[in-house]
C-alpha cells in the first residue's frame, strides 16, 4: 500500500500528460444547451493533431500515407486505463464523496485517482425517469440515490418487486479492488462496491475500468460506465455478446465486472451470486424502468414529429434512416409512422 501511495502522483502526471498531449481539455460549454440535468454541453473538437497538420491536409491524403508518416492523431488511438497495467474501476470524486458522506464506505483508491475533467462528466446527480411513470418526470429530487435513502424516494412511485430490486442494485457486495482483502486498493476493509456505484442513479458517472474479457493484459481496453436507460429496449449486452437479456447481464456482471472474469479470485474475495430466480429477476425488472430523459419531438412511437422538427434536423433523421433495411419505404412511413 506505501509503494502505490507513493506512487500515485506519478502515475496521475503521467495520464494526465497523455491526455493533455491528445485532447483539447479547456472548458468550452455550448450557450443555452444542456443536458437534461442543467449541465452545460462541451462543444468542439477535442482531438489534437500532428503539429503542423489541419484537417484539410488529412483530407486530401490517402490512408497509406497517413499511415507510413505518422499523422494519425493520437487522439483516435484506445484510451489507457490511468492504471492501465492493474485496471479496476476507479470512480469520480463525486461519486467518492457522495458515498463517504452518507455511508461511510470509501470508493477512493490510494494507487490512482480518476483522470477526466468534471466539465465532461454527466450531470451529477443524474436524474432519475420512469418507463412506468412518465408523468412525473425526474423523481431523483435532486439526491444520489443510496441504501439508505432509496425507501423513502421511491415508496409509492415504484411497485414492491421494483423496490426490492432497487435495493439489492444498492447493497454493496465485494469487487475486485474493494473488500475485505489484504490486496484490495481502499485504505480500510470495504463492504465493497454496489451495481449502482457505478451505475449512479441508473445512469452513469463516467466511472471506468478495463473490459473483463480480453487478455493478455496490455490489449484490454478501457471502458466507461453505461447508462441503463433504455434497458428495456437493449437486445445484446456487452462485448462477449452471450449476455442476451438485462438478467443475464445482472447474473454475470458479478463475474466479469466485479472480478475481472476471474471466478477462483472472486470466491476468494467473497463474490455474490444472486439468485437468478428472484433476486436477478427482481434487479433487472428495476433496470427495465429506466427510461430515456424526455424528447419533446419524439411522438409516441419514438419518431420524429415534422411539426415540431427544423429542417436541420429532419435533414439528419434522413441521413439516419437512410441505413435502415426499411429505407425502401416511403420515408413519411419510416421517419413519422
Amino acid at each position: 500500500m506505501k509503494e502505490d501511495a507513493s506512487k500515485k502522483p506519478e502515475v496521475m502526471k503521467r495520464q494526465n500528460t497523455l491526455l493533455e498531449k491528445r485532447y483539447d481539455l479547456s472548458n468550452r460549454p455550448v450557450n443555452g444547451v444542456t443536458m437534461s440535468g442543467g449541465k452545460s454541453v462541451q462543444e468542439g473538437v477535442r482531438v489534437k493533431l500532428s503539429e503542423g497538420i489541419m484537417w484539410e491536409k488529412l483530407a486530401e491524403m490517402n490512408p497509406e500515407d497517413i499511415r507510413e508518416q505518422g499523422l494519425f492523431s493520437k487522439g483516435f488511438l484506445p484510451l489507457p486505463q490511468a492504471k492501465h497495467e492493474t485496471g479496476g474501476q476507479i470512480f469520480p470524486s463525486a461519486q467518492i464523496e457522495a458515498i463517504q458522506e452518507h455511508e461511510g464506505r470509501s470508493l477512493e483508491r490510494f494507487d490512482v485517482a480518476f483522470d477526466l475533467p468534471e466539465q465532461f462528466l454527466p450531470t451529477f446527480p443524474p436524474p432519475i425517469y420512469l418507463s412506468s411513470r412518465p408523468d412525473l418526470g425526474d423523481v431523483s429530487q435532486g439526491k444520489v440515490l443510496k441504501i439508505k435513502n432509496y425507501y423513502d424516494i421511491m415508496h409509492g412511485i415504484l411497485t414492491p418487486v421494483q423496490m426490492e430490486g432497487l435495493r439489492l442494485l444498492l447493497t454493496p457486495f465485494p469487487q475486485q479492488q474493494f473488500n475485505q482483502t489484504e490486496d484490495r486498493k481502499v485504505k480500510e476493509p470495504s463492504l465493497g462496491v454496489s451495481c449502482l456505484d457505478c451505475h449512479t442513479n441508473g445512469h452513469t458517472n463516467g466511472a471506468f475500468h478495463l473490459n473483463p474479457d480480453t487478455r493478455p493484459q496490455a490489449t484490454r481496453f478501457r471502458i466507461d460506465t453505461v447508462s441503463l436507460r433504455g434497458m428495456f429496449n437493449q437486445q445484446i449486452h456487452g462485448s462477449k455478446r452471450s449476455l442476451r437479456s438485462v438478467e443475464d447481464f445482472t447474473e454475470f456482471e458479478q463475474w466479469t465486472a466485479y472480478f475481472d472474469g476471474d471466478h477462483v479470485i472472486a470466491a476468494k474475495k467473497g463474490a455474490n451470486l444472486p439468485d437468478r430466480s428472484s433476486q436477478v429477476a427482481l434487479m433487472a425488472q428495476m433496470q427495465n424502468m429506466l427510461d430515456f430523459p424526455p424528447a419533446p419531438k419524439l411522438n409516441l412511437y419514438g419518431k420524429l414529429d415534422p411539426t415540431k422538427a427544423s429542417e436541420e434536423e429532419l435533414r439528419g433523421a434522413r441521413a439516419f434512416l437512410r441505413q435502415s433495411p426499411m429505407w425502401s419505404l416511403p420515408y413519411s412511413t419510416v421517419l413519422f409512422e
